[in-house]
């Protein structure tokens, strides 16, 4: 079934044209005749048909980025805040990278413009970082995003705030094991370029609205996303960027994906100060 249809979000004046394709599936092996799940071709542009990015409205100058220890293990993290922060968005690097991130640094400065705090932190220790094996051990790296958001509830100022996750590569399977360890507290959860796959035992019991952002030329990831969205939930979605790659390398490419996670967040996570207990 192909749909032409074109969604405004009227909080930025942002169309997301998807009129290239949208493939509509009504599987009701996955949950029954009504299951609906979306494969979004996007292309995102303002008015002018410029990038969004440069228009988004300042809530507030946020305050340089914090360092804190994270946990047990004294996991180093870069924690931002902007005044009256709406949410805070907990980050998970992939494999081979770490909290400095440029392109995590990059959605993390437009969470930001938008009200959401934000904690990029290190999955693993110095030490746990040399060994090859940890950094695929997605059970590990789960444990340590689980060991972060109840870091953030033994603080006042930061237990009141809605959590998302934001995950990249391996960092997006755990985001997801975390997301089905603490489903009260986690309202929302964001995978680029991620393999959702190696976190697959886990995916039927994530309550929170996902979103898997893939790139089109990444066929093989594209095909093992497509495969755990099946497992995930009704409510998650799967977006494709056309044109780009497993980095999001090609221009105006890792735009439309933080433009995509801007969105997610922002209809997902309830505001502070509405947030009421989930379980």
């Amino acid at each position: 079934i192909v749909i032409l249809a074109s969604c405004i979000d009227t909080s930025n004046a942002c169309h997301y044209d998807a009129v290239d394709l949208i493939s509509v599936s009504l599987d009701s092996a996955w949950h029954g005749d009504a299951a609906r799940r979306f494969e979004w071709n996007l292309s995102c542009r303002d008015e002018s048909g410029q990038a969004p990015l440069g228009g988004i409205p300042m809530e507030g100058a946020s305050s340089p980025p914090r360092r804190v220890q994270v946990g047990a293990h004294a996991l180093e993290g870069d924690l931002t805040l902007p005044p009256q922060a709406r949410g805070l968005v907990v980050f998970a690097h992939g494999s081979g990278s770490t909290r400095r991130s440029p392109r995590n640094v990059q959605v993390g400065q437009s969470l930001h413009a938008r009200g959401f705090g934000t904690l990029l932190f290190d999955l693993l220790t110095p030490e746990e970082a040399s060994d090859r094996h940890n950094v695929f051990d997605i059970a590990l790296l789960g444990s340590r995003v689980v060991e972060t958001i109840d870091w953030l509830d033994q603080r006042a100022a930061l237990a009141r705030l809605p959590v998302g996750l934001f995950g990249a590569s391996t960092g997006a399977a755990a985001a997801l094991v975390a997301a089905a360890e603490r489903p009260e507290r986690i309202f929302a959860v964001v995978s680029r370029g991620g393999r959702p796959d190696l976190a697959s035992e886990v995916l039927p019991r994530v309550a929170a609205p996902t979103l898997l952002i893939v790139g089109g030329d990444d066929t093989q990831v594209l095909e093992l996303n497509r495969l755990a969205l099946r497992q995930l939930p009704q409510g998650a979605e799967l977006a494709v960027v056309p044109g780009a790659t497993h980095l999001f390398e090609e221009p105006g490419t890792l735009e439309k994906v933080t433009h995509l996670a801007c969105g997610w967040f922002v209809t997902h996570l309830p505001l502070a100060a509405k947030r009421s207990p989930r379980g």
